[in-house]
């Protein structure tokens, strides 16, 4: 077997440098470039492949057809313009997660596997449930779940005005945004559930 890594083809972009023997019956160079071969790829697995010098494989792309076994209409549809977008694809979520698959269900106590789509989850649950994102904002500064009653709503409206309020706290007026945002949430909730 000659070595031709010196010569002027060791250049040649696909070579894969190894001691095997070219394919083609009684050639002397190393099989560098591989080729496709008797069985090609498809639901069984990846094909066969098979190692040929770089004359060889020259040879063998020349005569390569890719068509070959192939109705005419598999030919024309592998030559549409279109061939490989009727596949339906899927479409990219602005969240950045897509929606969770639906093994995402089962227990998974550290949380390890539906982290990622806890937001999505939450999300559609809302949406099924008639609660937009204000909403959850507005349960979610007050510490409730949605569906509070008005009671609990109140309560804890009146509960986190005291613990935020600057009479309550010496004059300390370092929680007013904190503030703001209580009433803000007291104020969407009496609006969208509490009855006037």
């Amino acid at each position: 077997m000659a070595d031709n890594s010196s010569s002027p083809r060791a250049r040649f972009h696909g070579r894969i440098p190894g001691a095997r023997p070219c394919a083609v019956p009684g050639c002397a160079f190393a099989g560098e470039f591989r080729a496709p071969g008797e069985r090609r790829p498809g639901f069984d697995g990846p094909g066969d492949w098979r190692w040929l010098c770089l004359d060889h494989v020259r040879e063998f792309n020349a005569g390569y057809n890719f068509f070959a076994g192939m109705s005419p209409d598999e030919i024309a549809a592998a030559q549409g313009p279109y061939a490989g977008w009727e596949r339906e694809t899927r479409a990219f979520a602005a969240t950045g997660a897509d929606e969770p698959p639906a093994w995402a269900n089962f227990k998974d106590p550290m949380d390890a596997l539906g982290a990622r789509f806890r937001k999505v989850r939450q999300d559609a649950e809302d949406r099924a449930a008639g609660i937009s994102p204000e909403t959850r904002k507005a349960y979610r500064t007050l510490g409730l779940e949605p569906g509070a009653d008005r009671n609990s709503i109140r309560r804890a409206y009146s509960a986190m005005v005291r613990r935020y309020h600057p009479d309550r706290n010496g004059g300390d007026r370092s929680h007013e945004k904190a503030l703001q945002a209580v009433i803000e949430a007291y104020t969407h909730l009496k609006n969208r559930i509490l009855p006037s």
